[in-house]
């Protein structure tokens, strides 16, 4: 790669944003595809981002754009819309050969699909990879310290190609070959951030949160055997590590909506109000109805999807905490029915 090639960035909310900003940090030219006409605008006259990342005064090198086609000569392009419109706006991409970077945190409604596979489906002939950790895009976008799991579906030879190219001295990847723990892990933390909110929200301390984060990632890691994730892949940055941010900050939009859920506000009221979009609420049902289906034992994220579609939120942690008492590792499971 050369130093003057161009990365595209499809998506300019916080995350989209933030993430140009930090590919721009060396003076590297990059491409940003708005949805918004007025966003647009904003970056291009003023280089700032009022609706999605005010914090920011963002690099001259940042072009934002309306016209997928304006991204067609990109080689890398990062994809950072929500997941549930991941697909649709894909298929309005150009169609050659490109490294396509998952930034979008999400199972598909209506599918169950994760977004490599969606991606797969609009773009057959790109090399899918997936960005994921514990990030902020406030804190991304500051130039702070922060550390990634890169996973590559074309294995190190699209990580040669993709490392110093997303790489910068604050911005660190770490490779993985496991695309779909990545996904998986990115997901499920969104639906559990929603779940210590409601904890933060009704008050119940730090003793519940702590037990909510460990219980919470067993379960991710049940959903995540069961469909071929490595348990390596969760127990590092795109699992735990996302999972413990996202379930301790208000800076977590997921958090702050459990938060308020947990304080009595209306789901439907404050998915309407939300500018930014709090993935965990959609993502919930979906990952609610997969374990069901497949059998995996996930009672918070059942709980969560419970309290998103209008049951109050003590009612379900009381019936929570009144579960059948039970060993706490699988392996120890049958040695209480033997």
């Amino acid at each position: 790669m050369t130093a003057h090639q161009t990365i595209g960035v499809i998506g300019a909310g916080a995350w989209g944003t933030a993430l140009a900003q930090m590919l721009a940090s060396d003076g590297r030219e990059v491409i940003l595809w708005a949805y918004e006409p007025e966003v647009v605008a904003a970056i291009n006259a003023e280089h700032r981002n009022p609706l999605y990342l005010p914090s920011a005064t963002l690099a001259p090198t940042i072009c934002a754009t309306g016209d997928l086609a304006d991204l067609a000569a990109t080689n890398i392009v990062l994809v950072v819309t929500p997941a549930q419109v991941l697909g649709k706006v894909l298929a309005g991409l150009s169609r050659q050969p490109r490294d396509l970077v998952l930034c979008s945190k999400g199972i598909e409604a209506g599918t169950g699909r994760l977004m490599n596979d969606v991606a797969r489906e609009a773009c057959p002939d790109s090399a899918i990879a997936v960005l994921s950790g514990p990030t902020f895009a406030h804190e991304v976008a500051a130039g702070l310290p922060t550390a990634v799991t890169l996973a590559c579906s074309g294995g190190a030879a699209q990580w040669e190609r993709l490392a110093p190219a997303i790489a910068r001295p604050a911005f660190r990847p770490y490779y993985s070959d496991d695309v779909c723990g990545a996904e998986i892990g990115g997901a499920v933390k969104n639906v559990l951030a929603i779940a210590c909110g409601v904890v933060d929200g009704l008050a119940l301390g730090q003793n519940a949160r702590a037990a909510l984060i460990a219980r919470g990632y067993a379960e991710m890691l049940r959903f995540g055997e069961a469909l071929g994730a490595q348990t390596e892949t969760l127990a590092g940055l795109c699992g735990l590590g996302d999972l413990v941010l996202t379930c301790s900050s208000t800076s977590s939009r997921n958090f702050s909506l459990g938060k308020a859920l947990g304080e009595g506000a209306s789901a439907a009221e404050l998915m309407a109000d939300r500018r930014t979009v709090a993935e965990g609420a959609h993502t919930a049902p979906v990952l609610a109805d997969l374990a069901e289906r497949r059998g995996i034992p996930m009672p918070i994220v059942a709980a969560v999807n419970a309290i998103l579609g209008g049951a109050g939120a003590g009612k379900v942690v009381a019936e929570l905490l009144s579960r059948p008492l039970r060993a706490e590792l699988e392996s120890d499971a049958k040695d209480l029915t033997a």
